[in-house]
C-alpha cells in the first residue's frame, strides 16, 4: 500500500468510526473494524520493513528526532 492509499484508508476508517458513533450502526461498526483491521496489518507491515533496513544499516535512515539518537 502506498501513502495516498494509506490515507484513504484512514479517512474511510474515520469516516466509518464516526459513522458507527452517530447511529450505532452494526454496518457502520463492521465497515470501521474490517478498516481498523487493515489499518493495523499496514502499520505491521511497514513496521517490520524499518524494523530489518534497521537491522541492516541502522545509519542509513535519518532520524527525524537526530538530538535523541
Amino acid at each position: 500500500m502506498n501513502a495516498q492509499d494509506f490515507f484513504y484508508k484512514v479517512a474511510a476508517m474515520r469516516y466509518q468510526q464516526k459513522e458507527y458513533f452517530a447511529t450505532r450502526s452494526r454496518h457502520a461498526l463492521e465497515k470501521a473494524k474490517a478498516l481498523e483491521k487493515e489499518i493495523d496489518a499496514e502499520i505491521s507491515r511497514v513496521n517490520s520493513i524499518l524494523s530489518i533496513s534497521q537491522q541492516i544499516a541502522p545509519d542509513s535512515t535519518p532520524s527525524l528526532f537526530p538530538e535523541y539518537k
